[in-house]
């Protein structure tokens, strides 16, 4: 099917294209193979020996829900992630009756939000905040893993907020199981009977299970997106990915994206940014309709100063000099090309500092 449209919108966000390593990709494997993304439900479980790559936030998700199942889990960590307790609890009946029914409880998600936002501070180099919220985190391995050997194996060496910030509260307790292992070994090769390790060990395996996370800073992959005088976008940023409030990119008019370079976060709800991308998408859209144009695009003078603003923000934060290599950075410059170097509100109010562009 082929839709003729003058304006084009990417709502495809970033977790697209999935990461796999070539160094763990199953060669002769027979058994099946999946990515948490795509999850195979006809793959029963039950008894098996299943092998997952990956203890990110795909792995903290669905590792505590099938380990009761399976015969035995190896649990294969590149670098442990710092985790957080969730302090979650179950929403009553009772008490959703009391939010449909008055407005003032329906305040504490709005507040929650807020105290969120407060720590953006230890990510951009406030070090009193940021190791209160380390303490935090170490105090939750120390309560649920008692193994002093196993507790320091899953303690991160970088600084938090370097990675994504992990929250679970069922995640450590199940690396207490006695059908659970935790492999610290980098994977050497998958082979017809099970995974091997750098030390040489091979385990045995029925099932493989990548929670091995996305391209995030490769978007577009698979999809052919052309701008002014043929220009494909992957050349438009084969130096470094940019966009101006991660939304318009010169050269590409009348072409939008939600979630784009430097939008995304690693302290909130990145549902809020989304939001105030489209507030701004449809703000251009009416402008068009407004001046009667045809065409709107980014002058390359605007965009590249919002882009030297983020870099020169983006210095000195946790992102930069954590002591990591996270998905948050370009895997070719280094760069941080994904994330929004300050606050949510921040981000609200910055289409009221750049003007907007229109061309006939």
């Amino acid at each position: 099917m082929r839709i003729c449209a003058r304006v084009l919108v990417s709502g495809m966000g970033r977790c697209t294209s999935r990461a796999i390593r070539s160094c763990t990709a199953p060669n002769a494997f027979p058994g099946p193979v999946f990515h948490s993304s795509t999850w195979d439900y006809s793959v029963d479980l039950d008894g098996k020996n299943v092998a997952v790559v990956g203890t990110g936030a795909s792995a903290i998700q669905f590792v505590p829900q099938i380990a009761p199942r399976v015969g035995k889990l190896y649990l294969f960590q590149r670098t442990p992630p710092w985790i957080v307790p969730r302090l979650d609890f179950a929403i009553t009946d009772k008490w959703k009756r009391r939010f449909h029914a008055i407005p003032l409880t329906r305040w504490p998600p709005a507040i929650y939000l807020l105290a969120q936002e407060v720590r953006v501070l230890g990510f951009l180099g406030n070090q009193t905040f940021r190791k209160k919220v380390e303490d935090i985190a170490r105090r939750h391995l120390a309560r649920r893993i008692k193994d002093p050997k196993l507790r320091a194996t899953l303690t991160p060496d970088y600084q938090l907020g370097c990675k994504r910030i992990l929250v679970s509260d069922d995640f450590y307790p199940t690396l207490n199981r006695t059908n659970v292992e935790l492999v610290p070994e980098a994977i050497a090769e998958v082979r017809e009977r099970g995974v091997v390790t750098n030390d040489g060990v091979e385990r045995p395996v029925d099932v493989l299970i990548y929670g091995t996370g996305f391209r995030a800073t490769e978007p577009f992959i698979g999809v052919r997106v052309v701008g002014k005088g043929g220009v494909e976008i992957h050349d438009a940023w084969r130096k470094r990915m940019t966009a101006y409030l991660g939304v318009t990119v010169s050269g590409f008019p009348n072409f939008f994206i939600l979630l784009g370079p430097n939008t995304g976060l690693g302290h909130n709800s990145v549902v809020l940014m989304i939001e105030a991308q489209v507030r701004y998408t449809i703000k251009c859209l009416k402008l068009m309709h407004r001046r009667r144009r045809r065409i709107m695009e980014v002058r390359p003078e605007t965009q590249q100063s919002f882009v030297d603003e983020i870099y020169h923000r983006m210095s000195g934060t946790v992102w930069q000099s954590g002591g990591c290599h996270s998905w948050y950075q370009d895997h070719q410059t280094g760069e941080i090309t994904t994330l929004w170097p300050g606050s949510v509100l921040g981000y609200f109010a910055a289409p009221a500092r750049f003007p907007l562009q229109t061309t006939n």
